[in-house]
């Protein structure tokens, strides 16, 4: 359901950003957000559901779970930091200037930055594998009161650390990939970490003491394999990049050198984000056992409307952004960014209020199996709930951030991430002692709408974004459509017992899914009587 919603979303997205830079509404767009959707995010929906069921009936939730979450943590938290967020945006635009200079240009650009990337990696890791106790005390030092859970942290950190070069170069490989616009298999490559994760889970870890270790080695398995299935797509267009030995010629290639300048203000914005997740899991490691596994499984549930939503929009927006700015068009630039948080309120919205009222049957559905126990379910669905009351906020940030950024202004956004890195540190002394792992969730969710509010404020400020007439009317029409579909969604939802549904695991499935199948279609139907269609929505932000 939510995968054939992104593909639909990818044609309307596209065909509305050719439409607003004044082009004839081309495939190219549509393709984008449409092959990332109906296939990308359609195999990964199937595995992302199947995984987490498959986690848990092995491992639940204890501390030796926690001690895999913080191992996990290192690794994915310096693929955040440069493999995704900060290399992409830095790469993708020079390798595109490169291609349009010819094809040699191109292969000597991918040497050298391959070649680069592998070292400065490779170095990472082997220093990532000798300091691992270091690391592991810096990013959760509860763990220290365990010593068992310590070192499986410690040896499971040295087994996975290994993953950020391998997802490095899965990176560059779908940065190569998507400029030749060959989008089909880097949308797909992320499902096969979830197939890992399960068959390691199933398979595997009957075999290892502690069980758990088995899922390190899916991790590195998935990394593996979503390198294997990008390399034979990149020798059949030409573009299979060779790592030289010769580090000191590839920096000195000047597309090399800009394309690092270019990353340094993105790994900083990055950079605080991942901060804030460090100092949480450490806070998280020093509350009851458990409540590492109950914050990542709730954020594992709120990376989906997340990634689905917030992403999408900020990886087409950005580009269209910047295509506007160095045209000269303001009312483009700024009609794009009214377009942009139209889409939010008109989606999020709903999401926000639908994860809300549905966070204990969509936890009990993913996650309530094996060893999960129900307490583990009453502790994640809070966490679930907390995260949910910052949705719109987390979602926002990916289209407002991006106005920022396509005028080359890093600055702003940085100065607004560390202002909220140090209120929500304030807002976990408070919520915290109340709240305890729910109120690192909550922190986290005041401070995306505090981080959103500003980036707003700073937009309006500087006359970039002016909202197009007609605000308030839609906000009020959004506004009744999603309070019909919440008390729908409550309504029902109230008559089932989610706990005891467990020993009938296809009933409650079923169950859960159709009631969000209920809700959208209530939605829906209130915004076309309160006169919202897709087509004065387009008009309305031209």
């Amino acid at each position: 359901m939510f995968a054939a919603g992104l593909g639909t979303f990818g044609l309307v997205v596209g065909g509305r950003l050719a439409d607003v830079a004044g082009r004839r509404p081309t495939e190219m767009g549509a393709l984008v957000l449409g092959v990332a959707g109906g296939i990308g995010f359609y195999n990964f929906d199937t595995a992302w559901l199947l995984a987490p069921s498959a986690f848990l009936a092995v491992f639940g939730a204890s501390a030796l779970t926690d001690a895999f979450f913080v191992a996990f943590r290192l690794p994915n938290l310096l693929r955040r930091l440069f493999a995704e967020g900060a290399f992409q945006q830095a790469f993708v635009p020079i390798l595109a200037e490169a291609r349009n200079t010819g094809a040699e240009n191109s292969r000597r650009l991918l040497d050298h930055v391959a070649s680069v990337l592998f070292w400065a990696l490779l170095a990472v890791t082997l220093l990532g594998v000798v300091g691992a106790p270091a690391l592991v005390y810096l990013i959760a030092g509860g763990l220290a009161d365990e010593p068992a859970s310590f070192a499986a942290a410690v040896t499971m950190t040295r087994w996975m650390f290994p993953y950020i070069l391998l997802i490095s170069l899965v990176a560059l490989a779908g940065g190569i990939l998507n400029t030749w616009q060959r989008f089909a298999l880097p949308a797909f490559t992320p499902v096969l970490l979830n197939l890992c994760f399960i068959a390691a889970a199933l398979l595997l870890a009957p075999r290892f003491d502690p069980p758990v270790y088995a899922l390190a080695v899916g991790v590195m398995a998935g990394g593996l394999a979503q390198l294997a299935i990008q390399l034979p797509a990149l020798s059949r267009l030409g573009l299979l990049p060779r790592i030289g030995i010769r580090l000191g010629a590839a920096l000195r290639d000047p597309l090399v050198r800009r394309m690092l300048t270019n990353m340094a203000p993105a790994v900083l914005a990055v950079s605080v984000a991942q901060i804030s997740l460090v100092i949480n899991t450490n806070i998280a490691s020093r509350l009851t056992t458990g409540s590492v596994s109950w914050i990542s499984y709730a954020d594992r549930l709120m990376e989906f409307p997340t990634a689905l939503l917030g992403v999408a929009l900020g990886t087409v927006l950005l580009p269209s952004l910047s295509r506007a700015h160095a045209d000269g068009d303001p009312q483009a630039y700024s009609g794009l960014l009214d377009w942009g948080l139209r889409l939010v309120v008109l989606l999020a919205l709903p999401c926000m209020a639908g994860m809300a009222v549905m966070a204990e049957p969509l936890t009990a559905m993913l996650f309530h199996y094996g060893r999960f126990s129900d307490t583990d379910l009453a502790m994640t669905r809070l966490a679930v709930s907390a995260y949910a009351a910052g949705l719109i906020g987390l979602i926002a940030i990916k289209i407002l951030a991006p106005g920022f950024y396509a005028r080359q202004d890093m600055r702003t956004p940085v100065r607004i991430a560390l202002l909220v890195l140090v209120g929500t540190q304030l807002m976990n002394l408070v919520l915290v002692p109340w709240l305890a792992h729910a109120g690192l969730a909550l922190a986290i969710s005041v401070g995306a709408w505090l981080n959103a509010g500003l980036l707003l404020a700073g937009l309006l400020r500087r006359g970039v974004y002016r909202p197009a007439p007609g605000w308030r009317a839609f906000c009020a029409r959004v506004l009744a459509a999603v309070s019909a579909m919440t008390v729908t969604v409550f309504a029902i939802n109230s008559r089932f017992d989610w706990v005891a549904m467990q020993a009938e695991p296809l009933l409650r499935i079923g169950a859960a899914l159709g009631i969000v199948a209920l809700g959208g279609a209530c939605y829906g139907l209130v915004l076309l009587v309160v006169g919202i269609r897709p087509k004065h929505f387009l008009r309305a932000t031209g």
